[in-house]
């Protein structure tokens, strides 16, 4: 089989797609792989095609089709083309996300060279300051894990986001998506807010941390705090919630997911009353958190039934995904804290939001900005391309 590449560029116009293909067509040269892409209008087009049965020579077609180029206003160069045998390409889909500034692609593809990967597909797209740019790579036989942990500490230096995901996993519609709620969909940290109420809130954010950084155990950590709001008025509850502002992006975030066919779940291990009101406002399909008792109209320092600690977290996701007929690669995690460990691990695509060292080590990746999850996942509202 004797292969040929044609790369074909110019000022876009109606015609060139048709011109070329014409060409070939009529000579009985039979086309085999094409790409083609127009940017800032710039016509880009790229063909490798068989020239086995072909009606004329090499010389002969390259002269034709240059002669049709200058025809319809583009630079055809045409070469011959010898297949490179490689191995199993071990595919992996790098998506790099920050404010834009110039250097980011020589920043990144340098990271990426000194590693062994070889990128096979860039792509860029821009919302507002936000820029997102996808790399298709082939890490070879390397070690996904190492090259993983590598990327995101290299690429964070740079200060910028990175999520990374198995192409086979990134290529699947994802269908479900689960929040954390405080410090997640919303900037508050609501056990702090109502200790401050209490008078007890450098004792409750002592406990909070640890828990956070998986210093101690999340049910034995929760229920100290708990005990430590003990008689606090219901009424409370609600001041708290008229104050509580939702994380920058959250709100438009999640009506892109809901346009764009989502399940959206909230599971926290925060407090029903917030999570409730959450679901009713935001629209979401889902939401769970933990039952304060309230007896008389206060709080009696107790939680009500099972209490969502990272373990109850992962099994409400399975019993949503059966629910709903999802599959663990269909779902996205996003969190911040220890809590979400085991849910962040269990999806298929486990997002670290602003995120505790203990996150960011088992997470596909880190982002910082909640509308940067809209490049991850290509969503429409985040493709204006540049």
């Amino acid at each position: 089989m004797e292969k040929i590449a044609i790369t074909v560029y110019g000022p876009d116009r109606r015609g060139i797609v048709y011109g070329i293909s014409k060409v070939l067509a009529d000579n009985n040269v039979n086309i085999i792989d094409i790409e083609q892409t127009v940017l800032h209008g710039l016509f880009i087009m790229f063909i490798i095609a068989d020239m086995e049965k072909s009606l004329i020579d090499f010389e002969r077609l390259s002269d034709i089709l240059r002669k049709k180029g200058e025809e319809i206003g583009v630079h055809v160069n045409v070469s011959r083309f010898r297949e490179v045998k490689k191995a199993k390409k071990n595919l992996y889909v790098i998506t790099v996300l920050g404010r834009d500034r110039v250097g980011i692609v020589r920043d990144i593809s340098k990271i990426l060279l000194k590693y062994g990967v070889n990128i096979e597909k860039t792509s860029l797209i821009a919302r507002d300051k936000l820029i997102s740019i996808e790399f298709i790579v082939d890490i070879g036989k390397a070690d996904p894990d190492v090259i993983k942990r590598r990327l995101k500490d290299d690429v964070e230096r740079f200060g910028l986001d990175i999520v990374i995901q198995p192409y086979s996993i990134f290529e699947r519609e994802k269908r479900l998506i689960v929040f954390d709620m405080d410090s997640t969909l919303i900037n508050t940290e609501i056990i702090d807010e109502l200790a401050k109420i209490a008078g007890v809130e450098e004792e409750v954010k002592k406990i909070t941390k640890m828990a956070m950084e998986g210093k101690i155990d999340f049910k034995e950590a929760l229920i100290k705090r708990v005990e430590l709001l003990r008689g606090l008025p219901v009424e409370v509850l609600e001041k708290i919630y008229d104050k509580i502002e939702l994380t920058e992006g959250a709100k438009e975030l999640v009506q892109a997911l809901k346009r764009a066919g989502y399940k959206i779940a909230l599971i926290s291990g925060g407090f029903t009353y917030f999570t409730e009101k959450l679901k009713k406002e935001l629209g979401l399909d889902y939401a769970f958190g933990n039952e304060l008792e309230i007896k008389d109209g206060k709080l009696t320092g107790r939680i009500k039934g099972r209490i969502i600690d990272a373990k109850e977290k992962a099994r409400i996701i399975e019993e949503i995904a059966r629910k709903e007929g999802i599959s663990r690669e269909n779902i996205v995690a996003v969190g911040d804290g220890a809590n979400d460990k085991i849910m962040i691990e269990n999806a298929g695509l486990g997002i670290a939001f602003n995120a505790k060292e203990a996150l960011r080590e088992v997470a596909d990746g880190m982002i910082s900005d909640l509308m940067e999850l809209a490049g991850v996942l290509r969503l429409k509202e985040f493709k204006k391309r540049v």
